[in-house]
């Protein structure tokens, strides 16, 4: 078996099946092969949301404690594929791929910010040098469908277990797709986008340690996830990615970088957190069923079980 990027620790795993005991106690609908979860933990000294403190040879010899549940099982991620084409459009820049304009940073802030789909579009036509439309004979559409890969390409390239199985080659919808794009996504939608929450966690953890593409370019994106809890400004924006999810479980206080997603059939989110009184920590929940997708009481229940448990 393939070494996780965490240490599984025992003790850990055993308090997440507590949690889970628990959930499934409070929500007896939500089935054992509707929720996803991975968490990591991190001990002092910190080795993560430093700046950039570690090398990323030193920053992954730093293995986080962890635990997981179905963590490996592929499960479309909505929106949080987000954080993916983030990391992409960073390392495209970095490496002079395509180069910068207040449209792509209006379109990159927009994608993680408000989570808007018509922005992750225009951020995944830069990144692969494709545009939706019509469809197109059988040629141009195979090398349409090469260049639209460009993102599972790189992500391929970095190596990681975490992503052998997963897909990232699609663009995000609020009514769904057409033409070119509903062909590329199969009859069947088996083309469709597919995360699981170890290979989320393990994105998320290398955007906190300041090693997702650089320091500077990791703290950049970090900027874009910070979270707002205060319930003035949450209600102010029903969509805040915050209500409903993991943010929710925790106190206002607290500081939240995540990057949700909402369908009508899942509702997931990636969180990285600090409380007071308590060690950072990283956790991911996926949830699947229309009933839970509705639910806002699920991801946050899930949240203040954990919070409890990292309190130092």
């Amino acid at each position: 078996m393939t070494a996780k990027f965490f240490h599984t620790d025992d003790r850990l795993q055993k308090k997440l099946s507590q949690v889970l005991d628990l959930t499934w106690a409070r929500f007896p609908n939500l089935a054992q092969n509707q929720i996803a979860v991975t968490w990591l933990t991190y001990a002092p000294p910190y080795s993560v949301n430093t700046g950039g403190a570690l090398s990323p040879e030193e920053f992954w010899k730093q293995q986080p404690q962890g635990a997981s549940y179905r963590g490996v099982e592929l499960i479309y991620p909505a929106s949080v594929v987000k954080l993916f084409y983030l990391v992409a459009i960073h390392e495209w820049l970095e490496r002079g791929m395509t180069q910068t304009s207040l449209e792509l940073e209006r379109a990159v802030k927009d994608m993680i910010v408000d989570s808007s789909n018509d922005a992750t579009g225009y951020v995944m036509d830069v990144l692969t040098g494709t545009t939706s439309g019509p469809e197109i004979p059988a040629g141009p559409f195979e090398t349409w469908k090469h260049q639209r890969n460009l993102v599972n390409r790189y992500l391929q390239s970095l190596h990681w277990p975490e992503l052998t199985t997963i897909n990232a080659n699609q663009k995000t919808w609020c009514d769904g797709p057409y033409g070119r794009e509903r062909a590329f996504l199969g009859d069947g939608y088996e083309n469709r986008n597919m995360l699981t929450t170890e290979a989320s966690a393990r994105l998320l953890h290398s955007i906190v340690g300041g090693v997702a593409v650089n320091a500077q370019r990791s703290q950049n994106m970090m900027t874009l996830m910070k979270r707002d809890l205060d319930p003035k400004v949450l209600a102010a924006d029903p969509e805040n990615q915050v209500t409903g999810f993991l943010g929710a479980g925790v106190p206002v206080a607290t500081q939240v970088w995540s990057k949700a997603g909402l369908t009508s059939k899942v509702r997931h989110d990636a969180a990285y957190i600090e409380a007071e009184g308590s060690h950072p920590y990283l956790l991911v929940v996926f949830t699947e069923g229309t009933e839970h997708s509705t639910n806002e009481e699920i991801l946050p229940f899930v949240s203040a079980q954990i919070l409890e448990l990292m309190k130092v």
